[in-house]
């Protein structure tokens, strides 16, 4: 499933100011917020759709990424399983200090505690896991499928969990001190649930003391054409469990590019080195040349020179912002014998006198360097 459009998300225009993107995102935050919508998974997914957006429209530098290049310019790949902003609940609710001032929804730190710019109780968060990818050429070529075993923490089968005493379910821990200047309250997190509200009241042998044990699981991702060595991709949710009912982290999959035998790579470009023996380059030749795409038939002219380079458009690696694919470029060298047997030598003798055994280049040979202007052009 594709990403809806961000501007679309929150029912602006692309001209729209920053004010205005704040006030649509505060307006669909409010509709759709969790405690106003228990148990609802689609008002669920709208809130969290409509943080994303915000997340991209309201930072200068994504804005001008996603209009240019969409959601492919903020890190999502549309259908891929990756999260463009890679959001989670903690990440959503310390918006609201900014979105809705120091006094939350309503000034009283409503919908749970999550209003006043993170007082309350706090929502934790799991760990993110991380693991590599090898993927070769034709893989990066095509995208790809990966079922990735990993061993995570999940939140174990009979874990049940109370109020917190101490403070009462909400996570902090208000005291009130007496001053010259008067009274004085402070608040902050309660020591013994942590900031959570909730305290472990029943665990199986073998988790933690979050209630939360080791378990492998199989996760499928789909990994877009056009990924780079080094590139890293998050897959939101799919990281170690959160406590007590918290937000689970994300799984960060670092790609590595095999190196492939005979094909270099230079961005969307694809490099191959052929070796011609000079009679083939003097009277011409057909012959096949294997691409990650299967095995191309093409044509040496009679005269090739070495350095020539030879052009295969479009065959060479995805744009991962989706604007075309690079080119497979083979580079023509013309291989010298090393060793002669005498009667090699004799013949090639009888040659070298001959008028077109002379160099005689003319303005359609190029050299190297004009060669490579035209490369880089």
């Amino acid at each position: 499933m594709s990403k809806r459009d961000y501007y679309e998300v929150l029912g602006v225009s692309k001209d729209a100011s920053e004010s205005e993107i704040k006030k649509a995102y505060r307006k669909m935050a409010i509709k759709y917020h969790p405690d106003k919508n228990p148990d609802d998974k689609s008002a669920e997914d709208k809130f969290k759709e409509a943080a994303e957006a915000y997340e991209v429209l309201s930072n200068a530098e994504k804005k001008q990424r996603y209009d240019q290049f969409g959601h492919q310019g903020v890190g999502g790949a549309a259908g891929g399983g990756f999260g463009g902003g890679g959001m989670n609940m903690d990440d959503i609710f310390s918006q609201f200090g900014d979105i809705f001032g120091g006094g939350g929804f309503g000034g009283g730190g409503g919908f749970g505690g999550f209003g006043g710019g993170g007082r309350g109780r706090r929502v934790r968060r799991g760990s993110n896991l991380r693991v590599r990818v090898k993927m070769s050429l034709e893989d990066i070529a095509k995208g790809v499928e990966k079922k990735i075993k990993v061993t995570k923490l999940v939140n174990a089968e009979g874990v049940t969990t109370k109020t917190c005493s101490q403070c009462n379910g909400t996570g902090q821990v208000t005291r009130i001190a007496n001053t010259i200047l008067g009274q004085m309250q402070t608040s902050s997190p309660c020591n013994t649930c942590g900031g959570d509200g909730k305290m472990i009241d029943k665990k199986p042998d073998g988790a933690n003391a979050d209630g939360l044990i080791k378990k492998e699981e199989v996760i499928t991702i789909d990994i877009p054409a056009g990924v780079e060595d080094g590139m890293q991709l998050s897959v939101t949710g799919k990281g170690n469990a959160g406590p007590k009912d918290g937000v689970a982290g994300d799984l960060i999959v670092l790609i590595e590019e095999d190196k492939h035998d005979t094909i270099k790579r230079d961005g969307t470009n694809l490099l191959y080195d052929l070796y011609l023996n000079f009679v083939d380059a003097a009277v011409g030749t057909s012959m096949e040349i294997k691409t990650i795409d299967g095995k191309v038939k093409i044509k040496i002219e009679p005269g090739t020179q070495s350095g020539k380079v030879l052009r295969l458009k479009g065959k060479g690696i995805p744009n991962i912002q989706g604007y075309g694919k690079g080119d497979f470029l083979i580079y023509v060298n013309v291989w010298t014998p090393q060793k002669l047997t005498k009667e090699e030598k004799e013949m090639l003798e009888k040659l070298k006198g001959s008028e077109n055994f002379k160099p005689n280049p003319t303005s359609k040979d190029k050299g190297f360097f004009d060669r490579m202007k035209d490369y880089f052009n």
